[in-house]
């Protein structure tokens, strides 16, 4: 008699997919603004369950769109180059030499690699930058290091995005695959600019539903170093609280979660992408895995770790 062990072992597949279904109803046709990064884009089999996942989300209804940087391959090929490597406030110092070497690994390293691995599921990935069609555009940004104004180079500070060729591909059926180089408002450079910035920027003008950051941690702590329990959803107020005791790694991530929720996103939300399928379990299921931000004034929010009862 197998047919009472096949409905024996099919059914919790079943409970997986029920699910799944109020948030597939709820995100149905909406804009998913995915940043990529951290571990899951240098872990070949992190980066395979990634492209698994946004081809998901693309068949089952949503509209994701993927924005990328590339810090430890950029890293990689100017040491190739005999080209130093240093950072100030957090930020790459972008000589006009190393801004060619960044160009090169965004749009012509990591993005072919990313829109391959999209494109081994079907005919869906179409890699941009953001010089193209005019869709990020930035001015020379110059950061506060001890209380004087400090000269980067070609790192900018986005002041617009055009959503008009990141919406044709959607439309089209298309995954936009964006690099974050952004062209100049004032100078005719091209600048680097913080990938994380730029997908809260484009998650904002495209009225996204969510922005979802890949990191290599859990989610957002509640007391870190002493504590290693992850905060479960908290209202932008509650982030903006916590944000001067953050380490810098995760500032400008928090930072463009905030921006997002203040300016038009539904949910911003920190993931582990160290997790396989991080992606589906974080939209698809009830618990989550990461840090969810929601704008003030959403429902009441408990600040609980994720799994708990």
């Amino acid at each position: 008699m197998s047919t009472p062990t096949r409905k024996h072992t099919a059914l919790p597949k079943a409970r997986i997919l029920i699910e799944a279904l109020p948030w597939l109803t709820r995100h149905h046709g909406k804009v998913v603004v995915v940043k990529f990064g951290g571990n899951a884009m240098v872990d070949e089999d992190l980066k395979a369950a990634f492209a698994q996942d946004v081809v998901f989300l693309r068949h089952a209804g949503l509209r994701p769109v993927v924005v990328h940087g590339g810090g430890p391959q950029i890293s990689a090929q100017l040491d190739r180059h005999g080209l130093v490597s240093e950072f100030k406030a957090g930020l790459r110092v972008t000589t006009p030499e190393a801004m060619d070497v960044v160009r090169m690994v965004l749009a012509g390293q990591v993005q072919r690699e990313l829109v391959g691995l999209l494109n081994q599921h079907g005919p869906f990935a179409v890699g941009l930058t953001g010089e193209d069609a005019h869709t990020i555009t930035a001015t020379k940004h110059l950061p506060t290091i001890d209380g004087e104004l400090v000269d980067i180079g070609r790192v900018g500070e986005i002041t617009r995005i055009d959503t008009g060729a990141v919406e044709a591909l959607l439309e089209d059926g298309r995954i936009p695959v964006i690099s974050s180089i952004a062209r100049a408002e004032d100078d005719g450079h091209v600048y680097n600019v913080n990938a994380d910035t730029a997908a809260a920027a484009l998650a904002a003008a495209l009225g996204a539903e969510t922005l979802m950051v890949l990191t290599d941690v859990e989610g957002l702590y509640e007391d870190w170093p002493h504590s290693d329990e992850v905060i479960s959803r908290l209202t932008a107020t509650e982030l903006e609280k916590l944000l001067p005791d953050l380490s810098s790694g995760m500032v400008p991530k928090m930072q463009g979660c905030l921006f997002a929720v203040r300016n038009g996103v539904n949910t911003a939300r920190v993931i582990d992408g160290r997790v396989p399928h991080s992606i589906l379990l974080e939209i698809f299921t009830d618990e989550g895995i990461g840090t969810m931000v929601v704008p003030d004034g959403q429902q009441p929010i408990n600040r609980v770790v994720r799994g708990e009862a």
